[in-house]
């Protein structure tokens, strides 16, 4: 009696009972469609990054289109020029950044804006890591910026919690963080949308479309607009940020300071930074080291000269570790807008400097 309700049950169920063979066919077919979203998604969203192309600052946090970006500049020959915001150009045009006066002063589109503001090195290790593997077997310019080792803050090494920029970047469970208290979830989180192309394509698509947040909430917030016209929306342009407004560093007071400068060998932000570095030449690529140039000028006479102890040690380790390198020449104090960030004018007198350097025509420029 059991059996036949069970069986009449069955049959007026709405319910589809798949055999094993069947269920493995469904299996295979959402692998596939994990696996072929995002690649077919490239050919639906155009992208087509112009020679001062920058990824928009609204968009720093969409790693699946700076993976896109390293990709488009490795197949058209492109020399990547990688750091945080002073690569980026925070206070300067897309058309005034250090990749432009490099293409203005060797005469042809060679060099690529990859940088990614905020992007401190831990943060930089975690973008060349998983989200610049294209760029393999070629010459690569990377900057290091001092601020990020001119305090215990800036090396992350506060055990009080910090919110930083890119925590999705940084290592989530080794070296560990001090001052990074994300939880286990959050970090295992992390971890999947890292490895899982599609995790990161959805990523994307929250990003770059819909105002960050998943589909259900931009619904809830948008009822009355459809999600799809939002999904293809041209992607957002590079914007100039402050660029229209910047001024000197001695505009908005000039004053000097004492900077916290972190000892070099228990420096979170340099070990990271190492990495990053033996991680390009692992690929077969011939790194090229940018050091500063920070505004030492804003510096008080006895902190200067904790800061040349500093480059000095810096500086050691790349001629021990045969990394071809310049310790950038200080600017003129008036080129600053802050501690680190060159005005237009800077990045021009930088790109000279790099282009006169023997071994950036060494390993850069003489390299195709």
């Amino acid at each position: 009696m059991a059996e036949e309700r069970k069986d009449n049950a069955m049959l007026n169920s709405n319910a589809v009972w798949l055999t094993g063979r069947q269920w493995l066919i469904v299996a295979v077919l959402l692998v596939a469609l994990f696996v072929s979203a995002p690649l077919l998604w490239t050919r639906v969203e155009t992208f087509e990054p112009g020679p001062d192309y920058r990824i928009p600052y609204a968009l720093s946090s969409d790693y699946w289109l700076y993976t896109r970006h390293c990709r488009v500049a490795s197949r058209h020959g492109k020399i990547p020029v990688i750091g945080d915001s002073v690569i980026w150009g925070h206070y300067v045009r897309p058309d005034q950044t250090l990749s432009h006066y490099l293409n203005d002063v060797v005469g042809e589109e060679r060099f690529a804006n990859l940088g990614l503001d905020g992007a401190h090195p831990a943060a930089l290790g975690g973008l060349i890591e998983h989200d610049a593997g294209d760029i393999s077997g070629q010459a690569v310019v990377l900057h290091f910026n001092p601020l990020w080792i001119s305090s215990a803050t800036h090396d992350l090494q506060t055990t009080k919690e910090f919110h930083f920029n890119h925590p999705k970047l940084v290592p989530q469970f080794r070296p560990r963080i001090p001052c990074y208290k994300a939880s286990f979830s959050a970090r295992l989180s992390v971890v999947m949308e890292r490895t899982v192309p599609l995790l990161r394509w959805i990523a994307h698509l929250r990003i770059a479309h819909l105002d960050g947040m998943d589909l259900t909430a931009w619904t809830l917030q948008n009822p009355y607009e459809n999600p799809l016209a939002a999904l293809i929306e041209p992607l957002a342009e590079p914007e100039s940020t402050e660029a229209e407004t910047a001024t000197t560093w001695l505009d908005k007071g000039g004053s000097k300071r004492d900077m916290g400068w972190v000892d070099l060998d228990g420096s979170l932000q340099w070990l990271l930074f190492r990495r990053a570095v033996e991680r390009l030449r692992g690929r077969g690529n011939r790194v090229f080291v940018l050091v500063g140039p920070f505004n030492e000028h804003m510096l008080t006479a006895e902190n200067a000269v904790a800061y040349c102890t500093l480059k000095g040690q810096i500086e050691r380790w790349l001629i021990e570790n045969h990394i071809p390198h310049l310790m950038a020449t200080p600017l003129a104090a008036e080129l600053y807008a802050d501690s680190s960030h060159p005005l237009a004018e800077g990045y021009a007198l930088l790109a000279q400097q790099l282009t006169a350097d023997p071994a950036f025509e060494a390993t850069v420029l003489a390299a195709r």
